[in-house]
């Protein structure tokens, strides 16, 4: 990776697109530290670190945005509106002829679906920053008084309104940002924003476990030193996982076509083991987090009495149930993803449609019948990949639950899902350098 960087750089053409990525991304992280008017950022910041914790989907969230929500910065919303809605779109794209029409006329429909996806991750930024307006709006500070400076009168409704705006606008700035990068700079602009805001959490948190080290060097060196090792292991996985794939071998029958014959070759069609990336996780995530998010909005009782009525006791079992750091919570989770994975990949591979085009292309399995026979081979071989991928995703996804209940030392900033989506964006901008890299030494046929 490093050779493959250095051998860019010399290239002054993608050397220029790496600097302007570079740019962009410090324009981020400076985003990510000016504070938004009329909030009083030290009880958000004292409020997240209670509440921001053991895995939940505040904590998630705050990871994914770099630090920028437990600030209550411009860029608090992060990428997470563009991610969702480039979720709907894809979704709605396999449910929906028109949209299916656009993904099927090639560059120019993308084009209409990236802008189509921009105008729904608009409309997903308002709604989430005026929910994150009403959440500050009713946090109170050791004090009583509001993270939001000014909530009632005139006043107050300047405040909300630029409140909001500036969030809504952050996200739009980061629209427009990653759109930037995939114009003019290397990889998928929204990607490597989410990677530098992950990677600039982890020298907080590396920090983090250095100072519990320093201060209890007896109870915390062994269980660091532990967790070094498991880190440096699941990176090694995760690239394992990301480049591995089961190949079936397609070949191709002979044919003449006047004097000459074509056809004939062996070749392979690659199937991936994680195909569906990180994306099952985040549909589980998103799904799982509903009851934490109720709970942020209206707390259950604290201890259950004989005066509780049953709609609070029920209430009360409810949000326990789906306590992040439970067992139950855990294997819930865990299956969600594993179905998710399966639903992913069942829109993302047709099985019937490979075997139409390899039959029109006269090509076949060895040993398996054209038509039916492939098609519920292709299937066979892809069930079974998608469920090793599907218990990989969710071991990764689960095991800062594990980990934190086992050894009480919270992860989730450096965990499984972190590591998935920084080694991933890294693999990726590699194989585009080197594609990149690859068109420049090209020698054509007049060389």
């Amino acid at each position: 990776m490093f050779k493959t960087m250095a051998n860019a750089w010399k290239i002054p053409d993608i050397r220029k697109k790496i600097l302007f990525t570079l740019f962009i991304i410090v324009i981020f992280r400076l985003g990510s530290a000016i504070t938004v008017p009329f909030l009083d950022t030290s009880v958000v910041v004292s409020w997240m670190e209670q509440k921001a914790q053991g895995g939940n989907f505040l904590e998630y969230l705050n990871i994914l945005t770099g630090g920028a929500l437990s600030k209550a910065t411009l860029f608090s919303l992060g990428v997470t509106p563009t991610i969702n809605a480039s979720i709907i779109i894809q979704l709605l794209t396999y449910a929906l002829p028109p949209l299916e029409r656009l993904q099927q006329e090639g560059e120019e429909g993308r084009k209409k679906l990236n802008v189509i996806s921009s105008f729904v991750a608009l409309g997903l930024a308002a709604f989430m920053a005026v929910a994150y307006y009403l959440t500050l709006k009713n946090i109170k500070g050791d004090d009583g008084k509001s993270a939001v400076l000014y909530t009632t009168g005139g006043e107050g409704i300047f405040a909300m309104f630029v409140i909001i705006g500036c969030f809504i606008a952050g996200s739009s700035l980061i629209i427009w940002m990653g759109n930037r990068i995939n114009e003019r700079g290397i990889g998928n602009g929204i990607s490597m924003i989410l990677f530098a805001g992950i990677v600039a959490r982890l020298p907080e948190e590396v920090g983090r476990l250095a100072g519990l080290v320093i201060d209890d060097p007896k109870n915390y060196f062994a269980l660091v030193l532990v967790y070094a090792v498991i880190f440096v292991a699941m990176i090694v996985g995760i690239v394992i996982m990301n480049e591995a794939e089961r190949r079936i071998p397609v070949q191709y029958a002979k044919r003449v076509v006047g004097r000459k014959q074509y056809g004939g070759q062996s070749s392979h069609l690659p199937i991936k083991v994680c195909m569906s990336g990180v994306m099952p996780i985040i549909f589980a995530m998103s799904f799982m987090s509903l009851p934490s998010t109720i709970a942020m909005i209206r707390e259950p009782v604290k201890v259950i009495t004989e005066d509780t009525g049953l709609g609070e006791k029920i209430y009360y079992y409810f949000i326990n149930f789906f306590n992040m750091q439970s067992i139950p919570y855990a294997i819930l989770y865990f299956i969600l993803i594993i179905a998710f994975n399966f639903f992913y990949v069942s829109m993302q591979y047709n099985p019937i449609e490979i075997a139409n085009n390899l039959r029109q292309s006269n090509g076949g399995i060895p040993g398996i019948r054209p038509g039916k026979p492939t098609s519920d081979y292709i299937q066979r071989v892809l069930s079974k990949l998608t469920l090793v991928g599907a218990v990989y995703l969710g071991i990764i996804a689960i095991f800062p639950i594990i980990f934190l209940r086992i050894t009480r030392l919270n992860v989730s900033a450096m965990s499984g899902t972190s590591i998935l989506i920084v080694v991933s964006v890294a693999i990726e901008t590699v194989r585009t350098l080197e594609s990149q890299m690859m068109m420049r030494h090209h020698k054509g046929f007049l060389d």
